[in-house]
């Protein structure tokens, strides 16, 4: 066995040292295991430099590509939650409350939504909370919203393309999803509505889902959207689907929740998607888990305190 071993190496009358072998690390050379970039500072600028090279003025790094140097901007991923849980609507009722995700204790009422009703959808950008569709003496294609950092009452934000209820929504901090339905007694929907969720307006037609069904969980990741569980006209479902939420289109298969139910809910971290409880056809404990990035079958979380569908969920950072 060889060993290498020097204090320093430096430049000398001769120049610099050149290994004219070559240079390994552990039998592999070195150019593999380092990526080398000329690293400039100061207010002046470089010149003679390589292709790639960076420089830092004082205020800004900047890169130099084919010819120019340009300015390098970092820009945050939009955001879908925040340190607040909002709940909303409920059969009759117009209540919004919310909590403080990271500080156990009771709801504080919020303010009201612009008309009263049970089943909607709702979801939002870190500041902007929208709640969509629903039903109290009919279906809805109401949207409102709030500002989650200030309580109040909410306000009109739009239409859905049609009135529907027992929907579910997720978001990627850009647009907001409505995805599925009750459109009467008989019929489930297979419809994705959008919005973009900083502009009022109207909801757009984002594309279908696998299955048409009601009462599913939705939740997202900053890029991709999934709907799980639900009924159909046959029977309860197990099926997950994904859309990728910047770019309209149909949903694809995902994968299957462990059980097939009815009316579990979702949140997400952004890494992982959590569903909850449901109905098949008794009340289910049953949590469940996906890596969104990633599509496949779900994986069994854990169990929730006690057995129930039709519940709601929310997550934080």
């Amino acid at each position: 066995m060889s060993t290498f071993n020097t204090p320093k190496i430096q430049n000398t009358s001769g120049g610099a040292p050149d290994f004219t072998q070559g240079f390994t690390v552990g039998g592999v050379d070195i150019s593999s295991l380092v990526t080398m970039t000329e690293f400039y500072t100061g207010s002046s600028k470089p010149s003679g430099v390589a292709n790639g090279a960076v420089w830092y003025d004082g205020t800004n790094v900047k890169q130099y590509i084919n010819g120019g140097w340009y300015t390098l901007t970092l820009s945050p991923p939009p955001t879908w939650f925040g340190s607040r849980g909002l709940f909303s609507g409920g059969n009759s009722s117009n209540v919004i409350d919310y909590i403080s995700i990271a500080t156990p204790g009771n709801a504080t009422d919020f303010g009201d939504l612009t008309v009263a009703r049970g089943s909607l959808g709702s979801c939002s950008n870190g500041t902007r909370g929208i709640f969509g569709g629903g039903y109290a003496s009919g279906y809805s294609n109401v949207i409102d919203y709030v500002t989650i950092a200030s309580t109040g009452n909410a306000t009109d934000f739009g239409d859905m393309t049609t009135a529907r209820e027992n929907i579910t929504s997720c978001s990627d901090g850009t647009y907001g999803l409505f995805a599925g339905g009750f459109l009467s007694d008989l019929t489930r929907s297979n419809t994705i509505d959008y919005v973009t969720i900083a502009t009022t307006g109207n909801a757009t037609d984002f594309g279908d889902m696998t299955v048409g069904r009601t009462g599913l969980g939705g939740c997202s990741s900053e890029t991709r959207g999934l709907f799980g569980g639900g009924n159909t006209t046959v029977s309860t479902t197990n099926v997950i689907d994904f859309v990728t939420i910047a770019t309209p289109g149909n949903a694809t298969d995902f994968g299957d929740l462990t059980v097939a139910r009815g009316s579990p809910e979702a949140c997400a971290d952004g890494t992982y998607g959590v569903f909850g409880g449901g109905f098949n056809p008794t009340a289910s404990n049953v949590i469940d888990y996906v890596t969104i990035a990633s599509t496949g079958n779900a994986t069994d979380f854990g169990d929730l305190t006690v057995a129930r569908g039709n519940n709601a969920a929310c997550s934080g950072d």
